[in-house]
């Protein structure tokens, strides 16, 4: 059976021709364990990266001309140019390469154009980030042909600042950054204020990380993502007036909650509520698998969820389902969803041994209700992105 490395050189050939040497490029997707919407708070993350990838063939041109296709974003190829000021572009996908390409001219690195093929494993919009594997592989593509290199942070900031400015998404630092620095074997803990990282061991011999795709999505999700950061400021500035240390929700303590309580309106108090309480169960979590107390750890997953639902109030029926019948199986540590919200994925803490009854399970459970068939990944912690060849 041919290699996927053969398999992708052997179709940018016939897309782009026979010639120079071409170069491979992976950068992984990701899923985050615990930790949902404190990382525009100034809070902590706990994501990994994930088997599942995005892999890019690339060869150099004599040219500034640089050729984007990708089978599981658009068949078609687009074209820009290095050689003057990058604009936005179509189709809408090519802008997180442009953006990448854009911020690299800005640091002085000399880049060359090229011919790139793109192929994934990711499904795309299933908040795994493929957008993320997508800026940071572009990046290392540039780099290698330039013979330049980057450091992880820098490289991680500047793939942000490339979707901020040409795919137009205010994206935290999270993805970015377990793209390009994740472990092989072991979840990051990311303060996203400092942002420093430490390593939290993932054994595959204890565990696998099941993410499951509801393959829903509500449209409302981008808007009330918007919403939900405006309340945090209101309840920022709330803090703020009693104590001008507190710079986000970061810094206000659960005794701060409490002294809130009948002075702030409710619904405020309940999203400081769970950007507050989710910021301790994080830091608790990463703890707990780092001491291998994986009930502790997926009971911490479960009250997230269950915080997100109640207090953040940014899961759905379907999610929630998913949640509740992953953990009616033995040996399930832990279940939630991941991601910003309103459809999307759950992701899953188990014994290996479980896997298969919890798969079987959600697929009938789901299916009976909703009349969907979920997806469902199996994955251990993989490493950052890198050079192939």
């Amino acid at each position: 059976m041919e290699s996927p490395i053969a398999a992708l050189k052997e179709q940018f050939r016939k897309v782009f021709g026979a010639g120079e040497t071409v170069h491979v490029i992976r950068a992984p997707g990701r899923v985050n364990l615990i930790g949902e919407h404190t990382d525009y708070n100034d809070g902590f993350v706990c994501p990994m990266a994930i088997e599942a990838q995005v892999l890019f063939a690339c060869r150099a041109r004599q040219d500034a001309l640089v050729r984007i296709t990708s089978p599981e974003f658009d068949r078609g190829i687009s074209e820009f140019s290095v050689g003057k000021k990058i604009e936005r572009g179509t189709p809408a996908w090519s802008n997180y390469c442009r953006g990448v390409a854009a911020a690299l001219v800005g640091e002085g690195v000399p880049l060359c154009g090229m011919d790139l093929l793109i192929s994934s494993t990711l499904p795309v919009g299933g908040g795994l980030s493929s957008s993320a594997a997508l800026e940071v592989g572009t990046a290392l593509c540039f780099l290698n042909l330039a013979g330049r290199a980057m450091e992880q942070m820098p490289l991680a900031l500047l793939c942000q600042k490339a979707e901020h400015e040409y795919a137009l998404v205010p994206c935290g630092i999270m993805d970015q950054t377990i793209v390009v620095a994740a472990q092989a074997g072991a979840a990051m803990l990311l303060d996203c204020r400092r942002l420093t990282t430490g390593a939290v061991p993932i054994d595959a011999a204890d565990l696998r990380v099941v993410i499951v795709n509801s393959m829903v999505k509500h449209e409302l999700a981008s808007g009330e993502y918007a919403v939900r950061r405006r309340q945090c400021q209101a309840a920022v500035a709330f803090f703020q007036k009693e104590n001008p240390a507190i710079k986000a929700l970061r810094d206000v303590t659960l005794k701060d909650l409490e002294g809130a309580r009948g002075r702030l309106d409710d619904l405020t108090l309940r999203r400081a509520r769970h950007v507050v309480t989710e910021n301790l169960r994080t830091v608790q979590a990463a703890a707990c698998l780092g001491q291998r107390k994986y009930q502790q750890a997926g009971e911490l997953m479960v009250q997230s969820h269950l915080s997100m639902r109640d207090d953040y109030q940014i899961t759905c029926p379907q999610i929630d389902l998913l949640v509740e019948e992953a953990m009616k199986i033995p040996g399930v540590y832990g279940a939630r969803m991941t991601g910003g919200g309103f459809g999307g994925c759950i992701v899953a803490l188990s014994q290996p041994l479980s896997v298969e009854a919890m798969g079987q399970r959600l697929k009938t459970a789901y299916t009976a209700k909703f009349g969907l068939q979920p997806q469902i990944y199996v994955t251990t912690a993989a490493p950052g992105a890198s050079v192939v060849e």
